[in-house]
């Protein structure tokens, strides 16, 4: 698995880690660095502060682009992985293509057999109408 891969796949530990804690993820984040827990790649670090500071927003796209589907109904790591993919498509050097790859691969990994549609279809309408713009 590549640097990077490995790098979301930790984020998206944390992430979900924190939203089932109810928990602010840059706490757990920096929680885990002083614990000597924390992730050994930089861009895992810059992937949580990033999804964070920017959650309102990414939130919003994912409410007005999940068709029928509110944040509270989505499976939690569908959301995370949906949060990350679109903070990797808006706010970082990522190619959209790669970030909707790797959202991809992350639920067909780890969440249910519909995920991976679901994820690359938000993700590309997304991608689309916002990212492009």
């Amino acid at each position: 698995m590549a640097a990077r891969s490995k790098a979301r796949k930790r984020a998206l530990d944390i992430l979900y880690a924190s939203d089932m804690r109810s928990e602010d993820a840059v706490v757990a984040l920096d929680r885990a660095i002083a614990d000597g827990e924390g992730p050994t790649n930089d861009y895992t670090a810059e992937i949580v502060r990033g999804v964070v500071e920017h959650l309102e927003r990414i939130d919003g796209l994912l409410a007005s682009y999940a068709e029928g589907w509110s944040l509270a109904r989505m499976p939690a790591v569908d959301r995370n992985v949906l949060r990350l993919g679109v903070w990797e498509m808006l706010y970082s050097d990522t190619p959209d293509a790669v970030a909707v790859t790797e959202a991809t691969a992350l639920v067909r990994e780890l969440s249910t057999d519909e995920s991976p549609s679901f994820v690359n279809g938000v993700l590309g309408a997304i991608q689309r109408h916002e990212a492009a713009g």
